[in-house]
């Protein structure tokens, strides 16, 4: 399935703010919930809620969820960040620690 399919299968994540991301080394970022990101927001979200963090196993599933979209960030290095994370952990990377932010 495409990236869009597979968004529609997953929680909304509307009321976060943002997600923290942290790895073995420290903070590496966050996710915020804008457009633009809104689609990286729910992923990880879904990963960080089902598996705890974000190991080689989540990496690999949120890579699928990201559909043609992984394709397009193995060509291009630097386009799309929040898949490179992945790809870096499904690599054997450090697992990355997520922190949900509520908008409240």
């Amino acid at each position: 399935m495409g990236f869009q399919e597979n968004l529609a299968g997953l929680a909304p994540a509307d009321h976060l703010a943002r997600i923290d991301l942290a790895g073995a080394a420290g903070p590496l970022g966050s996710i915020e919930n804008k457009p633009g990101s809104q689609g990286s927001l729910r992923i990880y979200a879904h990963l960080a809620t089902k598996h705890g963090r974000i190991d080689a196993a989540a990496a690999r599933e949120g890579l699928a969820l990201y559909g043609e979209h992984t394709a397009d960030a193995r060509a291009h290095p630097g386009k799309h960040p929040s898949i490179d994370r992945l790809l870096a952990v499904a690599a054997g990377a450090p697992p990355l620690d997520c922190r949900l932010v509520d908008a409240t």
